[in-house]
């Protein structure tokens, strides 16, 4: 029996953002040579593995949704985003 391809083990997400933050994405991406369907695997990835870093994060965004407090990330936010997936990329390994 043939094993099934890895194509068949995945699932598309679609979702929207804004286009200020798409086109600072993909530039964060492409200026570390990551796609950003890479990105985003590895963040999933640091949530199956219980990332405490990452949690807090999905917490915090938790309560300011609750508490209906909405954020804008500076540019320094989101290097330090960046940085913290870059650092902890198990793709790149």
């Amino acid at each position: 029996m043939a094993l099934r391809s890895e194509k068949f083990n995945k699932k598309s997400v679609h979702f929207n953002i804004s286009k200020d933050a798409h086109a600072s994405f993909r530039i964060a991406c492409f200026e570390r040579q990551l796609s950003m369907q890479e990105v985003f695997e590895d963040f999933v990835q640091h949530i199956l593995a219980e990332d405490p870093k990452i949690l807090r994060m999905l917490d915090q965004l938790s309560d300011d949704k609750k508490n209906k407090v909405e954020k804008k990330f500076s540019k320094q936010d989101v290097e330090s985003i960046f940085d913290l997936i870059e650092n902890n990329n198990r793709i790149k390994d």
